[in-house]
């Protein structure tokens, strides 16, 4: 895959990546936001003892101008980074056609990136978390993902290695043993985090949490939907269709 290849799947992954954080976005609005405006509402019943702070930037502007610059900004980036990813994954992670690929590579992406550190730590709303707790909260989130990517990519390598002995199917498997077996150690190892006051509506946080899911499923889903099929007319152009009734010059 040579420089021009790559540059033109990096604009592409970037416009997927814009039109995914569109389809994101909405979801953001209509599921998310209603949930944030109760946990402030929450939050604010519960703070009358510490005064009234000066909101710095009004709600109305960050649960619609900030919300669209935050989820617009990130789905850019996310979808620079992932066509990057992808044009080393063409091609090596099997017979899988441009499409196919990309939707291999988003579905393992929500998989690595969010779901397993989103299960060991969930998504909170406002009023929930220490705030003198929230550099060790976002460290261990981090640390979590990050090994969530490495074991991926270890668990990838380990079955196309077993591959030749095992047959496709046995290592795909092993492989997929392997990376919960060394999940499931560090879900049970790194330290637990629970602030969640006791009088907080569960179902407040179950819908916010479900909200924050389904955002990003429709962000990497929606991803890997449009940059499949931008790189699959890109990589396998359909040949131009002769006009009917146009006679085509015979070979000499």
């Amino acid at each position: 895959m040579n420089s021009a290849t790559v540059r033109n799947l990096l604009v592409r992954g970037m416009l997927a990546g814009l039109a995914a954080g569109v389809l994101a976005l909405v979801v953001a609005y209509f599921l998310g936001e209603p949930n944030v405006d109760s946990a402030i509402g929450f939050e604010e019943a519960h703070a009358h003892e510490h005064g009234h702070e000066v909101e710095l930037v009004s709600r109305s502007l960050q649960s619609t101008a900030g919300l669209a610059t935050g989820v617009l900004i990130y789905g850019v980036a996310f979808g620079g980074i992932a066509a990057l990813a992808y044009c080393f994954a063409l091609g090596r992670v099997g017979r899988f056609g441009p499409r196919a690929t990309a939707l291999l590579l988003s579905g393992t992406a929500l998989l690595a990136v969010y779901v397993v550190p989103f299960l060991k730590y969930p998504a909170n709303p406002p009023s929930v978390g220490d705030p003198d707790t929230i550099g060790k909260r976002t460290a261990l989130y981090f640390l979590m993902m990050v090994l969530s990517v490495l074991l991926a990519v270890g668990a990838t390598i380990l079955g196309k290695r077993l591959a030749p002995a095992l047959g496709t199917w046995y290592a795909t498997v092993a492989a997929v043993a392997a990376f919960a077996v060394v999940i499931g150690l560090a879900y049970a190892f790194l330290p637990v985090v629970n602030e969640v006051p006791g009088d907080f509506p569960a179902t407040l946080l179950w819908r916010f949490r479900l909200s924050a899911l389904a955002m990003q499923t429709v962000m990497w889903g929606g991803f890997g939907l449009v940059f499949g099929e931008l790189a699959e007319r890109m990589l396998n152009p359909r040949p131009a269709k002769v006009p009917s009734g146009t006679s085509v010059p015979a070979a000499n």
